[in-house]
C-alpha cells in the first residue's frame, strides 16, 4: 500500500482527494466518482461522507442530483494541493505494468502532466503493434484512477509512427520538442 494511503488510512480516500484537488473546477456524482477512482460506490459514498466532515469538499443539489467539488476555501486547501502534486508519483514500471496487456509496445513516452509541461497536446503516447483497444483504454483508465487526472494519449501503430516522425508530423515534434521521459524504446528513437 502506498505510504499516502496508509497516511490518509485508505487509498480510497487518497484517489478521492487526488480526484477533487486536481480537478477542482469540476464537479461529481457519486457514480462518476466511483467510476473515475475505480473504487465500489459504497466505499465511495463512505469516503465522499469523511471529506465532507472535514470540509474539503462540498456538495450541491439533492439525491440522485448530488454533485461533490472540492472546496477553496477548506483552510488547508492549497496545502493539501502542493503536498498531493509533490507527493503524486506514477513510476515507468507501473505504467508500463498497466500498460503491458495492451499488446506488444515498441515505444512509451511519458509529457504532459508527468513532465511539468503546460497544455501539451499530450500526456502519454504509446507506439505498438496489434494494440487492443479495449484492454490499452482500461489501462490509461486504472492510470488516471491512481494518478487523480484525466490522461490524454495517442496511439500509433509502428509504421504509421515511423512515417509521422519521419514527415515532422505535428503532434510527435511537440513530444519530442519539449520535455518528455521515454520509458520504453525498442525502435530506436532516443
Amino acid at each position: 500500500m502506498d505510504a499516502l494511503a496508509k497516511l490518509f488510512c485508505s487509498s480510497a480516500r487518497l484517489k478521492l482527494l487526488r480526484l477533487f484537488m486536481f480537478n477542482d473546477k469540476m464537479h461529481f456524482t457519486a457514480e462518476d466518482i466511483s467510476f473515475r477512482t475505480k473504487t465500489s460506490i459504497a466505499v465511495t459514498r463512505k469516503e465522499i461522507h469523511a471529506l465532507l466532515s472535514v470540509g474539503v469538499i462540498r456538495k450541491r443539489g439533492v439525491r440522485r442530483a448530488t454533485k461533490y467539488f472540492a472546496d477553496k476555501n477548506f483552510i488547508y486547501f492549497d496545502s493539501l494541493l502542493l503536498f498531493l502534486r509533490e507527493t503524486t508519483v506514477i513510476g515507468p514500471k507501473d505504467v508500463l505494468t498497466a500498460l503491458g496487456k495492451s499488446g506488444s509496445l515498441r515505444l512509451v513516452i511519458l509529457t504532459g502532466i508527468f513532465t511539468g509541461v503546460i497544455e501539451p497536446k499530450i500526456d502519454l503516447l504509446i507506439v505498438g503493434d496489434k494494440l487492443e483497444e479495449r484492454a490499452l483504454i482500461s489501462a490509461v483508465r486504472t492510470i488516471e484512477a491512481d494518478f487523480g487526472r484525466e490522461i490524454r494519449f495517442a496511439t500509433f501503430s509502428t509504421e504509421d509512427f515511423r512515417y509521422r516522425y519521419g514527415v515532422y508530423d505535428r503532434l510527435l515534434r511537440d513530444v519530442f520538442d519539449y520535455e518528455h521521459r521515454t520509458i520504453l524504446d525498442k525502435i530506436g528513437i532516443s
